[in-house]
């Protein structure tokens, strides 16, 4: 099978390379200064345009910002191009988009399926995203052969829209987990405490995982290169927050979380690490 892949960003490459090392694949960016690095040391071949990337593939992945520029690709062309062929969406976007979305695909004759990933950067290179698979059953299984390389677990969540409410429950922890980590670290800080040795404190606990020795590290070294970006996580937290209200339930450490990645956005962290809201939760004080 010949596969596509639309979206360079800081998840895309890799999982572009990813599935350039097991498959034919055809990759388009809006910027062509993402292809060396997909291209180098791998087959991959680059495509013109997104309609071009699915004349040549068979199953096209899509890893772009948001529910716009995705509806920026979707020209009359494609969607001719699409008939017979599967597409892949594993973008974090809003549940009623991704259900028109699946309804436009299938009109033009091809077959959609939901998977966006639970994962940053390391992940992602690493080839253990967690996929949260949603749509047809029967096509979703006929896929999974081609999401191994980008994932270490593939979860069937159900119908279209599952996957990315599973997503938004996910993203809820982590947010909340990221905050609560800066705050921890900019409490220990502010006591006078050494924070490396604050930092072998958190590792040793059991609240300690792989998420958090990293951040805790790069807050350390205050290294604020983005292995997902604070933008992203501002845009999570809206989606979350629609998600709950939808659902009629609370979410009142979201909305929290929220006001203070607004404040990081307004502070110009945006193409920061999300846990660059550390240096807003460490200047505010209320």
């Amino acid at each position: 099978m010949r596969l596509g892949f639309l979206g360079l960003g800081v998840m895309g490459v890799s999982m572009a390379r990813n599935l350039a090392r097991h498959f034919p694949l055809t990759v388009w960016n809006r910027s062509a200064n993402k292809y060396p690095l997909v291209v180098k040391d791998t087959n991959a071949m680059v495509g013109e345009t997104p309609t071009k990337v699915v004349q040549e593939s068979d199953i096209v992945f899509i890893m772009l910002f948001n529910a716009p520029a995705i509806e920026s690709i979707l020209t009359k062309d494609f969607k001719r191009a699409i008939r017979g062929k599967t597409l892949i969406n594993t973008s974090s976007v809003p549940v009623e988009f991704s259900q028109s979305l699946a309804t436009e695909i299938e009109k033009a004759g091809g077959r959609f399926v939901e998977m966006p990933v639970s994962g940053s950067k390391v992940p992602a290179e690493q080839g253990q995203l967690v996929g949260l698979l949603a749509g047809n059953r029967g096509v979703v299984e006929q896929i999974r052969p081609y999401v191994e390389p980008l994932t270490c677990s593939a979860v069937y969540c159900g119908p279209i829209g599952s996957g990315l409410k599973a997503k938004y429950a996910v993203n809820t922890l982590l947010v909340t987990l990221t905050v609560g980590l800066s705050e921890s670290m900019n409490l220990a800080r502010a006591q006078g405490l050494d924070l490396a040795a604050f930092s072998q404190v958190l590792a040793a606990c059991p609240m300690a995982s792989a998420y958090s020795k990293i951040k805790v590290q790069k807050i350390l070294n205050e290294d604020w290169a983005p292995q997902a970006s604070l933008q992203d996580c501002y845009n999570s937290t809206q989606l979350i927050g629609k998600a709950a209200e939808q659902a009629n339930t609370r979410s009142p450490m979201m909305q929290l979380c929220a006001k203070l990645y607004e404040e990081a956005l307004e502070a110009e962290l945006g193409e920061e690490d999300m846990i660059a809201v550390s240096k807003i939760v460490g200047n505010s004080k209320q």
